[in-house]
């Protein structure tokens, strides 16, 4: 996949992964795939969540906030991946991070 289209948009502020059944099997769909890429390779952790489900990564190239969580909390391992913007405040306040 061109390593542009894996670059986080300016008007994204949601990403959201899917499980798909292929084959007998379920297995990640190309937004999972970009989202474990982003929160590898361009994201940087600066987070995560008391219980552990969320992590708080930080965009150097637009300086947003993006928190990793898995919403779909009664499927095994909270099912798939969502990455969604959040508020400066709200990551200090949650994460107990410094501005």
């Amino acid at each position: 996949m061109d390593s542009t289209l894996m670059n986080i948009q300016p008007a994204e502020t949601k990403i959201v992964g899917k499980w798909i059944l292929e084959n007998g099997k379920l297995v990640a769909d190309a937004v999972t795939k970009r989202i474990d890429y982003l929160s590898n390779n361009k994201l940087v952790e600066v987070g995560r969540s008391d219980d552990g489900w969320a992590v708080l990564f930080f965009d150097k190239a637009d300086e947003r906030y993006w928190e990793l969580s898995y919403p779909e909390s009664e499927l095994h391992g909270g099912g798939a991946p969502s990455l969604e913007t959040v508020s400066q405040d709200a990551a200090i306040k949650k994460y107990k991070i410094s501005g």
